[in-house]
Order: C-alpha cells, then structure tokens, then sequence
C-alpha cells in the first residue's frame, strides 16, 4: 500500500461524508442541539462504527452477505426500524426544550454507533471502494492502518462540523426555529428508513 491509495480513498471518504445521509444529519443535529461535547461524542460514535464496517469489509463480510443473503435482509430490516424509531422520536419530541431532544455524553456516543449500525450499506460501499482504490494483497498492518485513517478522518471532520455548528449563532437560530427544523429532519430520517427498508 502506498500514500497515494490513502489519499484515494480519503478524498471518496470526504465525498461520502459530505452527502446528506442519516449519520451527517444526525451528527450536525445533536452537535446544534447538544454543542461541541455532544457533537464530537456523536462523530466519535458515528466514526467508530463506520470503521467497524471497513474493518468487515476488510475482512470479506460482504462475502458471507452474498453467501447469506437473509442475514443482510435482517441486519437491513433492523437498521431501518431504527432510523424510523429516531425520526419518530425527533418528530414527536420536536416540541421539547433543547435539552430533552439531545443525547449527550456517552448516549451520544452511542446513539453515534447506532445510527450507523443500522446502515448495512455502509459496508457494502466500503468493501466496493476497498476493492476499487487498495491492492489485494494487503497485510494486517496495513489493513489495521486504514481503519485507524478512517476512525480518524470521521473523529476529525466531525468536530470541525461540532465546532462550527455549536456556536452561539447556529444555536439561537436553531432554537429559534426547532420544532420546524427537527420535523424536517424527521422526514428526512424517517425516508431514508423506508428507502433503507424498501431498497435493494
């Protein structure tokens, strides 16, 4: 493995990050609604998990899904009930004051891992781009290299979105406009769920 496939593979990881998904909604709302603590232990919770998924697609997971197709169906199914049990409670809960609506600490952390353990696609576009950008023969050390780069890419974009976003400014105006934006952020969420659910 040479620099250049990790530069590869953090520019597709940027672009991934940057398309809007159930875990980047969820991470720029907990960080408005809960500030820079919440918001960086939500991005540490979303990074872990998606390096658990490239560590699998390392791994050949994808693989046992193409072999077990039913267990990619169940572990879809699951995810999708939980993207639509969040947007049920941002929906239902839009009302609230900011404090009820944000997880902080470690349930932030782990509404993190979740979010993105209930997203098998993750996975399954990790082990396409893996395919795609690193050479077949990689040893351990350098598999366990990538995982490391991809924990830290997502910690690291995760609290520049924090910083910027749990300022005052951004925080005023989220208040100011939260039982619309959370309801948004609800639909959002909930259509995903059904997409997650309904797609291929």
């Amino acid at each position: 493995m040479e620099p250049a496939h990790l530069i590869a593979f953090n520019l597709t990881l940027l672009a991934a990050m940057a398309a809007p998904g159930p875990a980047l909604l969820y991470a720029l709302r907990q960080a408005i609604a809960g500030g820079f603590a919440t918001g960086v232990a939500t991005g540490a919770g979303l990074g872990f998990m998606a390096a658990a998924w490239t560590s699998a697609a390392l791994l050949g997971l994808d693989a046992v899904f193409r072999v077990f197709p039913w267990a990619y169906a169940v572990l879809k199914v699951v995810g999708a009930g939980y993207l639509l049990y969040i947007a049920w409670g941002m929906w239902r809960d839009a009302r609230k004051p900011v404090a009820d609506s944000a997880h902080p600490g470690r349930r932030a952390f782990l509404g993190g891992v979740l979010v993105n353990l209930a997203n098998p696609k993750s996975m399954l576009f990790a082990a396409s781009v893996l395919v795609v950008i690193f050479p077949p023969d990689m040893g351990a050390a350098a598999k366990a290299l990538v995982v490391a780069n991809h924990f830290a890419v997502e910690v690291i974009v995760y609290a520049l979105f924090a910083a910027l976003l749990s300022g005052r400014g951004a925080r005023m105006g989220y208040l100011r406009a939260k039982p619309v934006l959370d309801r948004i952020a609800a639909a959002v969420l909930g259509a995903l769920g059904l997409r997650l659910l309904l797609g291929r």
